[in-house]
């Protein structure tokens, strides 16, 4: 590494206790929003920054933004929140907020004395963490084990098209568990919070990202599959997708960081960084430079060679051809701001796009490349990839629910046959509740399913919501899924609905503090009954889950 770079870090780890080499944060959770005591702001010793600082990556910088300059959350800079005082402050973290924000206070996820220790973080001066470029992520690049040393062919029993690959949040693993049996595989140390699993197209590698930038490359021929490459990426990251245009298949993997605000295409059998592209840049409604920039969701285009990045803050879609990176060709497509998450329409030709602070969806057409449409929804929009399925209607459309209300709002998606539908909120349900974090159905099933983990109502946070897609208006059913779970005390988060390669089964994270149980509660898809608790005291706080069948081929 450069010296310059380790005199950062090293300068930022006296100030705020940042780790000395991001090489050696691959193995720990790294604060993502750093801070120093400001003289006007309430006294904070060393230790309790320390503290705070690892509380507000784990827990507050993914919606309020590594220099706390918001997006999906509201702005939390010393200018603004000062104003507000600490009393104020803290009750708002203890009790959260109808938009989505989580009740950290009475859920039990922070104590009394955390609380008020947050309240007070926040009116600190923020430092910016250090960048990183090619260099500085190749020195953190580990290839394990040697392409040339794995197996070439497939050295397990297991059906690998519906194995779920499911983050366990608060101990920085995934457990690998086989659908067909129930079964974990294997349990696998990779970064904190795993925000996402991807596959190649070929269905052997998996690709997980960590919140602390550590991209994990897994195996999955191995006899029990393990990690063969691992490299860090910045300091706080969300997305990874992999080249999925026939004939580039596992060639590329590409990752988003929030910090740095950049993103970084890699080989795809190695993780070798071989191309970092700064996203910071001017946003799309106000002209005006944002410095971080971050990467939300990465698509992988059917059509062509080529990735859709999403680029949060300044509300652009980059369509990045990756046929050349020494000629790299990118197309930028102006939309709303913040954008967050998305997924395909049926047809896998639009990119459904929430700007989830704007409250809208971007359409893309990525196979002309260009923005297609703009539908207005509810507050703050969190699909997921959202949910696609035949309305008996409005003929085909797709689906997303909300963080900050209680309500699926429902988009029509074919402007051949059903052009007048196309492009236009055609149904608006009521769900199970605001807080929703993922809508789900599958083209085999007749149900839409949508969670509430946010949600600060105990009994509404720890049920799942499901609707008759042959008949929309009578409304949602609750089911108990925690309940069934039968785990004892505990917030117990339900999160995520996720389903099998067969389509008749849908899987549910009971998502439990770290010292209390959790699980993974199979649903029959079509009796809407119980018919599996998947308990093990290594199921530390489960919450994202991805099947590989599904998830390869975008079947949402």
């Amino acid at each position: 590494m450069k010296k310059s770079y380790k005199n950062t870090l090293t300068a930022l780890a006296v100030l705020a206790a940042l780790p000395l080499s991001i090489a050696n944060a691959a193995d720990a959770a790294a604060p993502a929003a750093p801070a120093v005591a400001a003289s006007s702001a309430p006294a904070m010793t060393e230790a309790e920054i320390k503290q705070a600082n690892q509380i507000y990556f784990e827990r507050c910088a993914g919606c309020h933004g590594v220099l706390r300059k918001g997006a999906t959350g509201k702005p939390l800079t010393p200018d603004i929140v000062s104003i507000k005082g600490t009393a104020f402050l803290k009750k708002t973290i203890a009790n959260g907020t109808p938009l989505g924000m989580p009740n950290f206070g009475t859920s039990g996820e922070l104590t009394a004395d955390q609380v008020d220790l947050m309240a007070r973080y926040i009116q600190q001066t923020p430092v910016a963490p250090p960048e990183m470029g090619l260099k500085d992520i190749e020195a953190t690049w580990k290839l394990i084990v040697p392409v040339k040393d794995r197996p070439t062919k497939k050295m397990n029993n297991f059906n690998i098209s519906n194995v779920f690959s499911t983050t366990l949040r608060d101990s920085g693993e995934v457990a690998l568990i086989d659908g067909d049996t129930k079964e974990i595989i294997t349990i696998l140390k990779t970064g904190y919070a795993v925000h996402i699993s991807r596959y190649s197209a070929s269905g052997r590698y998996l690709y997980v990202t960590g919140r602390d930038s550590r991209l994990s490359l897994i195996d999955l021929w191995m006899p029990t599959p393990a990690v063969v490459a691992e490299v860090k990426t910045g300091v706080e990251a969300r997305s990874v997708e992999t080249s999925k245009f026939k004939g580039w298949e596992d060639k590329y993997a590409i990752s988003g960081t929030y910090w740095p605000p950049q993103y970084v295409i890699h080989e795809g059998d190695t993780l070798k960084p071989l191309k970092v592209v700064a996203t910071s840049g001017i946003a799309s409604e106000t002209n005006e430079f944002v410095k971080e920039a971050r990467v939300a969701a990465i698509v992988a285009s059917h059509y062509k060679p080529e990735f859709m990045v999403n680029v949060k803050e300044t509300g652009k879609v980059l369509i990045v051809n990756y046929s050349d990176l020494n000629n790299l060709k990118t197309v930028t497509i102006d939309t709303p701001r913040f954008l967050h998450d998305g997924g395909f329409e049926s047809t896998k030709r639009y990119f459904m796009d929430a700007a989830n602070a704007s409250n809208k969806i971007a359409v893309i057409d990525i196979k002309e490349g260009k923005l297609a449409a703009t539908v207005d929804v509810g507050k703050v929009p969190h699909p997921g990839r959202g949910a696609n399925f035949i309305d008996p209607k409005f003929g085909p459309v797709w689906a997303t629910s909300h963080l900050g209300e209680d309500t699926i709002a429902v988009i029509g998606t074919d402007p051949i046959k059903h052009k007048q539908h196309a492009w236009k909120v055609v149904r608006t349900i009521k769900g199970l509740g605001s807080g929703s974090l993922f809508i789900k159905s599958h083209p085999k099933s007749t149900n839409l399913w949508v969670d509430a983990p946010l949600n600060k109502d105990a009994k509404t946070s720890q049920s799942i919501g499901v609707l008759d897609i042959n008949n929309l208006d009578k409304g949602v059913t609750v089911l108990p899924i925690a309940e069934w779970a039968n785990l004892g005390e505990g917030a117990k988060r339900v999160v995520q609905p996720e389903y099998n390669k067969a389509g008749d089964e849908v899987w549910f994270s009971v998502w439990n503090a770290a010292d209390k149980k959790s699980a993974i509660v199979v649903v029959d898809d079509k009796t809407r009954k119980l018919k599996k608790v998947i308990t093990d005291p290594r199921l530390i706080t489960p919450t994202g889950h991805f099947n590989v069948n599904n998830t390869m081929h975008d079947i949402y």
